[in-house]
C-alpha cells in the first residue's frame, strides 16, 4: 500500500514537472512577437520622417563675404553692425532707400587759417585756399554735403541720401565771421550745410551763443556736442565725474538754446573709451565721431581697427568696442584732398560688388527671410 502511494506521488512530480516546462516554453515562443516587431516598426516611422522632413527644408545658401576696400589699411576692417540679416538686407535692396555703394566721407576740421603765413599749427587746422580747393574738388566729383540726421537715418536704415556724401565738421565753438568766411558761400551756391562739434562752456558770451542760435535756426550749421571743457580727454581711465561732466554737461544747454537734443557727439580731442562709449549711449547719443583716419563709412560698413598699430599710434583701438556707430572715422585736413578719387572709387566698386551678390543675397532672403518678414520690398 504504501509503494503505491509513493509511486503515485512520482508519477504527480514528474507530470508536474513536464507540465511546467511546456508552459514555460509556450510563453516564450508567444511572447517573442511582442517584444521584436514594434522595435522594428518604429525604426521604421523614425527613418520615413527624418526623409519626408530633409527633403521638405531647403538648404540655407551663405550670405557673400562682406565687401573689402583696396584702399583700406590692412588693420582697418569693415565692421557690420545691423544684426538681423534680413533686415539689414530689407533695407539695403529697399528701391526707395539708398543704393548700394552710397559712400559717405566725414572731414575733421578745427581753426580755419585765413592766411599763409609759417605753419598753420594744429594738424587739423588748415588754410582756407585748401579748404576751398577740397571743397571744390567734392563738388567736381559728385559729392553732397548732408548734415547729422541724415547721415544717422542712412547709417541705421539705409535711408536715402546722395550716393556720394560727405559730412562737414569743424570743432570747437565758432563766432559767425568763422562761418561767413569759409562756409557760406557753399551753403548759398549748393545748401550745403556744416556740423559744428559745440564746446558748451559756462564761458561763453551772450553774443556767441546768439549768433549761433540764428545760425542752427537758419539750418546752415548743425551743432552737436564736444563736451563742456576744453582739453578734455576721455578714456576708460576717466573717472565717472569727468564722463559725466562732458557728455551729460552739453544736454541742458542744447535744449535751453538749440531747442534739441544733441544726437551725436565729436568725442573732445578724439579720446574715448569702453565706458564713455557706454555712457554716451546711456545718454541717448546715437553717433559718435574719433580722430582716426581709417576711411569712408556706408550703411553697415564701418572701417575699424581691433588692434594697435606701432605706425599710427594716436590712433586709439576701437573695434573691440563692438559699437560701430559711436566710433565713426573722419578724414584729416591734410589727407582730404587726395582722398577724394579713393572715396568715390571705392563706393563704385562697393555698387559692383553688391550687384554681383545680388541674386546670392535674394536668395538668402527668400529662403530665410520672406516666410516671417514677406516679400523683398522691391520689384
Amino acid at each position: 500500500m504504501c509503494a503505491m502511494k509513493k509511486k503515485e506521488k512520482n508519477k504527480s512530480h514528474i507530470l508536474y514537472r513536464i507540465t511546467s516546462i511546456l508552459l514555460l516554453s509556450f510563453i516564450l515562443v508567444s511572447c517573442e512577437p511582442f517584444t521584436s516587431a514594434p522595435t522594428i516598426k518604429a525604426a521604421e516611422t523614425i527613418t520615413e520622417s527624418a526623409s519626408v522632413n530633409t527633403a521638405s527644408v531647403p538648404a540655407i545658401p551663405a550670405l557673400p563675404a562682406v565687401f573689402q576696400s583696396r584702399y583700406s589699411n590692412p588693420l582697418d576692417t569693415p565692421h557690420t553692425y545691423i544684426q538681423d540679416s534680413c533686415v539689414y538686407l530689407a533695407n539695403r535692396w529697399n528701391r526707395l532707400n539708398s543704393e548700394p555703394g552710397t559712400v559717405v566721407m566725414i572731414l575733421m576740421l578745427q581753426d580755419i587759417v585765413t592766411t599763409q603765413v609759417g605753419d598753420s599749427g594744429n594738424a587739423s587746422n588748415i588754410y582756407i585756399s585748401d579748404l576751398r580747393k577740397i571743397l571744390d574738388q567734392l563738388k567736381f566729383q559728385g559729392f553732397e554735403a548732408i548734415n547729422t540726421k541724415q547721415l544717422l537715418d542712412f547709417m541705421e536704415r539705409n535711408v536715402k541720401i546722395p550716393p556720394r556724401s560727405v559730412l562737414i565738421i569743424q570743432d570747437g565753438s565758432h563766432r559767425l565771421e568763422n562761418y561767413d568766411k569759409s562756409f557760406r558761400e557753399y551753403w548759398v551756391r549748393w545748401g550745403w550745410p556744416v556740423v559744428n562739434g559745440w564746446v558748451s562752456s559756462t564761458n561763453l558770451s551772450d553774443e556767441i551763443w546768439a549768433e549761433n542760435i540764428a545760425l542752427e535756426n537758419e539750418g546752415f550749421i548743425d551743432h552737436q556736442a564736444q563736451g563742456v571743457t576744453e582739453g578734455t580727454l576721455l578714456s576708460d581711465d576717466s573717472s565717472k565725474i569727468v564722463i559725466a561732466r562732458e557728455l551729460k554737461g552739453p544736454i541742458d544747454p542744447f535744449i535751453d538754446q538749440f531747442r534739441k537734443n544733441p544726437i551725436a557727439l565729436i568725442w573732445p580731442n578724439g579720446g574715448f573709451g569702453q565706458r564713455p562709449v557706454v555712457a554716451a549711449r546711456q545718454l541717448d547719443y546715437q553717433l559718435g565721431f574719433t580722430s582716426n583716419s581709417r576711411g569712408p563709412v556706408m550703411y553697415n560698413w564701418v572701417p575699424l581697427a581691433n588692434e594697435f598699430d606701432p605706425e599710427r599710434p594716436t590712433y586709439i583701438p576701437e573695434g573691440t568696442l563692438n559699437d560701430p556707430l559711436m566710433t565713426l572715422p573722419r578724414y584729416w585736413p591734410r589727407e582730404a584732398l587726395n582722398a577724394i578719387d579713393k572715396v568715390r572709387i571705392t563706393g563704385e566698386e562697393a555698387k559692383a560688388y553688391a550687384e554681383a551678390s545680388k541674386a546670392a543675397e535674394f536668395e538668402y532672403y527668400r529662403i530665410v527671410c520672406e516666410p516671417t518678414y514677406g516679400p523683398m520690398p522691391t520689384p
